[in-house]
């Protein structure tokens, strides 16, 4: 019993010195974003982050480095909320899902946490906040706050896991209305694929090899097929809503198959110009070889 108390006062030491801060200042004031740099020190373990605020978007991106020498301790994201709903919506591959955030039930009780891959949202009727990330995938949502989990660091069966420079980015993105209406799924695609910048080129240009009209029906591959025929394309409807759309493609079109998953055809679909239109069901992937 003393050596459980001894633990539970170590324990209680390091979490208030993760509250303290090592150094704090504004590294970044330009008309675009504003970055607060703050290093904490934990035990032998370095925290550093780079907490971007946008002037455009209310998305706040945390770009954390670790320096990480702990085990068997559990580093997680809390963000407290003020938002009223008995649920949690929680992206999936191709789509989401939604989770109670009550314990009411045995089941729920023992649910510790939740996976979610890019994206989780707690929303009400015209307020919510969405918790995107870059790698991260272990999702709480509890007690009026949602945490994510960032480093593990177990023993079993390496006995120095997560014992090294982690590299990673989440953000929190407040919005108007439901996860829907502020495009929460658009957000999370920006903060997992950057805007990466090259010298050259001409100022208003743009060019976009394929795009589709309806924000829901989200354009995720593509690639090369695997026959070497043609090309791939692979999209999924992410608000199960059915949506006809059309798919733009800025080059040749001679032909457009709709394929199962394994890339067989199925279906030829009707082309007109560099577009073809198609109907997608509530989550439904679709895959079309375009020649």
């Amino acid at each position: 019993m003393r050596y459980l108390d001894k633990r539970v006062e170590r324990i209680c030491d390091e979490l208030y010195r993760l509250r303290i801060v090592q150094r704090m200042e504004w590294t970044e004031r330009g008309p675009v974003r504003a970055t607060l740099e703050i290093e904490r020190k934990v035990s032998r373990s370095v925290i550093c982050q780079k907490i971007h605020f946008y002037a455009a978007c209310p998305r706040i991106d945390f770009e954390t480095t670790v320096d990480w020498k702990e085990h068997q301790h559990l580093l997680k994201a809390h963000f407290p909320m003020d938002v009223h709903t008995d649920e949690a919506t929680f992206e999936i591959q191709f789509g989401n899902v939604t989770r109670k955030t009550h314990q009411n039930t045995s089941w729920d009780q023992a649910r510790f946490e939740s996976c979610g891959q890019k994206w989780i949202d707690v929303s009400e009727d015209h307020y919510g906040i969405s918790l995107l990330n870059d790698c991260k995938y272990g999702h709480s949502v509890h007690n009026g706050e949602m945490a994510l989990t960032l480093i593990k660091s177990g023993t079993e069966p390496n006995p120095v896991a997560d014992q090294e420079m982690h590299v990673f980015t989440y953000a929190l993105y407040p919005h108007a209305e439901t996860w829907r209406s502020a495009e929460t799924v658009a957000q999370a695609y920006f903060l997992n694929q950057p805007v990466r910048t090259t010298t050259g080129g001409i100022a208003g240009e743009a060019y976009s090899l394929a795009s589709v009209d309806a924000k829901n029906v989200i354009l995720e591959t593509v690639k090369q097929a695997e026959d070497g025929d043609g090309v791939i394309v692979r999209l999924y409807e992410c608000e199960n809503a059915r949506t006809t759309t059309k798919l733009h493609w800025n080059r040749p079109i001679a032909s457009v198959t709709e394929c199962d998953l394994q890339e067989n055809a199925l279906t030829d679909v009707p082309v007109e110009g560099g577009t073809f239109k198609f109907t997608i069901k509530p989550y439904e992937i679709k895959t079309f070889r375009i020649r």
